[in-house]
């Protein structure tokens, strides 16, 4: 085989297995993987698969009240976590915190099954550079819905996480090491919910292990993925522009921002990325950032960004202008 040829079939499938638990295994190079088209990578889709069809087994284990609270619960911890952390802070570091508690945050996100959060804040970051541009790695205006919900974190385009381009989270070992063996946090949760189940269920409780693992794992897991994906797939569709400056299709959706704890005010974002809220106003409703808040005055977190006066004189004067035009 010369040097520019394809990997064997077998070859290809065995680093993809071996990358589901080490995720900087790239023997071919990352440039290569970049280089690549953008396809769906097919043994990428299995994680995925194993995880929609994991939410069948609630056939099997049945229904409780703790189950489906737990799964609810499960999907906002989680969720703030992805919000708060993975994206307000390491892919914006629109706060400080203690290295300490960086590394709870990224253990955090890590729950989400959403892999390492230096892999997240690079892609994210470049997805902010080429924000529905062709480079973009997910834009439902260049590839439309369903690669930039599911088909683009399946790709080995885009698997490697680029340290050059993070090297303020790069430069902490730990988190290296989280976002190398990505698989390692969700696994011990996953194990953790089948023992709590066991135990629960020891105790006289109406649940089992199983039953936690399905509803607590693979169900609150898999709305999780989803309802994150929405920002991707449809906050460039559907809403409103208060921003025309974007020069993307960011839009705000109150609808998303229910979902996705604040997330969904991405026109706000997008035109001002620093800033620890996305709801830029008071009735623009933001858990994300209320919960944040909360952190920072119990002395966790510090220094949240505000948004520039600038940035509200400019929305004021759209504000207008759209008024005028009515």
């Amino acid at each position: 085989m010369t040097g520019n040829a394809s990997p064997k079939p077998k070859t290809s499938l065995l680093r993809s297995f071996v990358r589901w638990f080490d995720s900087d295994y790239l023997p071919e190079g990352a440039e290569a993987l970049r280089n690549t088209p953008k396809a769906v990578d097919w043994p990428r889709c299995i994680p995925f698969i194993i995880l929609h069809l994991g939410c069948l087994g609630v056939i099997w284990v049945g229904v409780s009240q703790l189950a489906v609270w737990l799964a609810v619960g499960l999907y906002f911890f989680r969720m703030f976590a992805i919000t708060g952390f993975f994206h307000r802070y390491f892919s914006h570091k629109s706060y400080s915190t203690s290295r300490f508690f960086q590394f709870i945050m990224a253990v955090w996100g890590a729950l989400a099954v959403q892999r390492g959060a230096l892999w997240w804040a690079y892609t994210h970051r470049h997805h902010h550079q080429h924000s529905d541009e062709p480079e973009d790695k997910h834009s439902p205006v260049v590839d439309g819905f369903w690669w930039s919900h599911i088909g683009w974190i399946t790709s080995k385009k885009n698997f490697p996480t680029d340290y050059s381009k993070i090297p303020d989270l790069a430069k902490y070992p730990e988190l290296v090491f989280l976002n190398r063996f990505d698989t390692l946090i969700p696994a011990l949760f996953a194990a953790s919910l089948y023992g709590l189940g066991s135990f629960l269920e020891s105790q006289g409780y109406p649940t089992s292990g199983a039953q936690l693992l399905v509803w607590g794992f693979f169900i609150s897991t898999t709305v999780l993925f989803h309802g994150t994906s929405c920002i991707n797939s449809l906050a460039h569709v559907f809403g409103s522009k208060r921003f025309k400056t974007t020069e993307d299709e960011s839009r705000n959706s109150f609808l998303l921002t229910l979902i996705t704890l604040g997330e969904g005010w991405h026109n706000n974002h997008h035109r001002y990325q620093a800033t620890t809220k996305q709801g830029f106003y008071w009735w623009e409703f933001d858990p994300t950032y209320y919960l944040l808040k909360i952190m920072s005055w119990l002395g966790i977190i510090w220094g949240l960004k505000g948004v520039p006066e600038s940035v509200y004189a400019e929305a004021e004067k759209n504000r207008l202008e759209s008024t005028k035009r009515a």
